[in-house]
């Protein structure tokens, strides 16, 4: 019984049902966009009542963002603007602030602020917090429930990611893949197509991209898509610039696409063939990189620690994906539509596929240690869970090549080819279908025997010609019919006799795999490119040190505690802020989330602060209730500097409980 490959329709249908669900369910269950800057103080504080209104409202932030005329709105206990408009740049060194004037007069009550911004890696935050002047009253505002970078316009402009990011790696992975592995493919009408639905696709989704990016960032209404003032300024920004740039090197790809298909795929001289090839390597590698480097100059390697290093191992990241997931999406496509694929190419692409794994492990090291920075993000942070998965598709894909290889080096061993055509033949029983195994085919300039179009026309011409001289007369309607039935015969014979190849069989399979699982790995790619570094989230509730952050006098202590109580509902994160972070009195607020980030309800929270060098404490602070997930305390009195020993213990319920701790520097 012969060994026969699935087929084309069935096999690409199920794969795109499967990347539809896996790529709904991350990009569902992936919260909106956050970035590396996160809000890390304010004065007013956040619940802080002030005797006097203040001139004006200061936010701090981690990192530098892109501030717009309407990126801090303070609203009175009504919802009317209580503020002037005017943004204040207040940076100082490496600290980030910005600020917004009040209006003079304003009554007692309870203000909200609420502020949208641009981090510098691209993606949009957003938040909101109260302050209260003389005492705090009710408050009528309305806020809106979805964060910058969500709902709809947040939903498409993923999708349009995502799509830019595989248009990108069919792009130039398919033309390297023709250039390195198969010069003859450039003749082969599929993989035609396929390469350049690749530009296609990287073309309209980062038009879409543009479009899109001034609700993405604002709004968040579909309709703004298309204000031209809303797109000028989107160009005036850096990821405007960038995707601008992105395509005018599309152009150039465009050009290097033309070429390739039509006057290199037209070359016979081989020197001539030898010399347009190294030109169109050497000017694909420039355009490819160029594009990768839209990436790199917009998004995470751009900010953070070394980013003259980042970017540079960011755009070697990306051709090396490209190289091996865009020329596996080729190859998969020629194993399918093409008439042949000599085995040379298919070595060749194995040999390419092994050294484009080996740049993915080198600078994936590198991206992990600068994003992530600790043993406790990798699995305590959304950016490390994420990368975890990552890791292990990437396992995966690596076993599923590993496959690929086998089958290749037995498509390549002449004695396995001999003994499959034999028993083709034997299988056969000496029939016609034998007898046209048998027949001699036309060696190829790689080896490998190819049928042509015309041959086959010719053929099935020929099988109806006879059959219509042995035949009473027919007519001409009659005759016709016959001609395409006998050829439809005989492309589906061949058909099987290719499919009954088992090595040709097995590799297809075993690609199809491959790329299914690639689908997924860009799929999860693309929300982690979207999604806050470990490092950044770490740095941003913990401080600057492991032991613990050192308080300065404009910036509160803030810590992350996991905890798990063992118990229904028992695990979590508790975030501890301590405002101002000096000796004397200070504000304790307390957050409990769930380890998907939403707030959670626990019947008790406690907490002690222990100076052992002094012998000093444990001074107990019992925090108020505030709202689901919320606890505070104010007046906490902080005696004297030194490394403070921060406990809290946590109820869950009646019999679970547990006590998590953390060293902070203060004073």
């Amino acid at each position: 019984m012969t060994t026969t490959a699935p087929r084309l329709g069935t096999a690409l249908a199920r794969l795109l049902i499967l990347a539809a669900a896996l790529l709904g369910a991350l990009l569902a269950g992936a919260a909106p966009a956050s970035a590396h800057a996160a809000l890390t103080g304010s004065d007013p504080k956040d619940g802080a009542v002030v005797a006097s209104a203040p001139k004006e409202v200061n936010l701090t932030f981690s990192e530098q963002v892109a501030m717009s005329a309407d990126s801090i709105r303070v609203l009175d206990p009504a919802g009317r603007r209580a503020d002037t408009g005017e943004i204040r740049d207040l940076c100082s060194g490496s600290v980030v602030r910005y600020g917004v004037g009040l209006r003079a007069g304003l009554p007692d009550g309870t203000y909200t602020v609420a502020w949208q911004t641009v981090s510098a890696d691209s993606h949009p935050i957003s938040g909101a917090f109260t302050f209260s002047i003389g005492a705090p009253s009710t408050t009528s505002v309305a806020l809106p429930d979805r964060s910058a970078g969500g709902g709809l316009v947040g939903t498409l402009y993923g999708i349009a990611r995502y799509v830019s990011y595989a248009g990108f790696a069919i792009l130039v992975g398919g033309g390297a893949f023709v250039l390195a592995c198969w010069p003859r493919g450039a003749s082969v009408r599929p993989v035609q197509q396929t390469v350049v639905r690749g530009w296609l696709t990287l073309t309209g989704a980062t038009l879409v991209m543009l479009l899109l990016r001034n609700p993405y960032t604002g709004s968040g209404e579909l309709s703004d898509a298309f204000d031209l003032a809303g797109l000028k300024a989107v160009l005036e920004t850096k990821t405007g610039a960038a995707l601008t740039s992105r395509l005018l090197l599309l152009g150039a790809a465009a050009l290097f696409v033309a070429v390739l298909f039509g006057a290199y795929a037209r070359r016979t001289d081989p020197k001539e063939k030898k010399d347009l090839s190294f030109g169109l390597g050497i000017g694909g590698t420039v355009v490819a990189a160029g594009i990768a480097g839209t990436w790199a100059l917009a998004e995470h390697a751009s900010t953070g620690i070394q980013p003259g290093v980042a970017m540079p191992v960011d755009i070697l990241h990306l051709l090396a994906v490209a190289a091996w997931l865009g020329g596996l999406t080729v190859l998969l496509v020629s194993l399918y539509r093409a008439p042949s694929v000599p085995r040379t190419a298919v070595e060749r692409f194995s040999k390419v596929a092994y050294g484009s794994v080996a740049v993915l492990v080198a600078t994936g090291i590198y991206q992990s240690w600068r994003q992530v920075g600790s043993w406790s993000a990798l699995t305590g942070t959304r950016y490390g869970q994420l990368l975890l998965v990552k890791i292990g598709l990437m396992c995966v894909l690596v076993g599923i090549a590993w496959i690929s290889r086998r089958w290749t080096r037995r498509l390549a061993d002449p004695t396995t080819a001999e003994a499959t055509t034999g028993e083709a033949e034997r299988e056969a029983g000496g029939s016609g279908e034998a007898e046209e195994a048998g027949k001699p085919r036309k060696p190829g300039k790689d080896g490998e025997a190819e049928e042509t179009e015309e041959a086959e026309g010719e053929e099935a011409s020929e099988e109806a010609v006879e059959e219509t001289a042995d035949a009473p007369a027919v007519a001409p309607e009659r005759a016709a019919q016959l001609a395409r039935q006998q050829a439809a015969v005989a492309t589906a014979r061949r058909k099987r006799e290719r499919d009954a190849d088992p090595e040709r069989a097995g590799l297809r399979r075993s690609v199809l795999t491959e790329a299914a699982v690639a689908v997924v790995l860009l799929a999860v790619t693309t929300v982690l490119t979207s999604t806050e570094p470990g490092r950044t989230e770490e740095e941003a509730g913990q401080g600057t040190a492991a032991a613990g952050p050192a308080a300065v006098p404009d910036r509160p202590v803030d810590i992350r505690l996991p905890f798990d109580t063992g118990g229904v509902d028992g695990k979590g994160v508790v975030r501890l802020s301590l405002d101002p972070g000096r000796t004397g009195a200070n504000a304790l607020h307390i957050f409990v989330e769930r380890p998907n980030g939403k707030p959670l309800d626990v019947p008790e929270i406690k907490v002690a602060l222990t100076l052992e060098a002094k012998d000093v404490g444990p001074l107990p602070v019992a925090p108020d209730r505030i709202q689901t997930g919320h606890w505070s305390a104010s007046g906490v009195q902080i005696p004297m500097p030194g490394e403070w020993r921060i406990q809290v213990t946590v109820r869950t319920s009646e019999i679970d409980q547990t006590t998590i701790d953390k060293n902070v520097k203060i004073g």
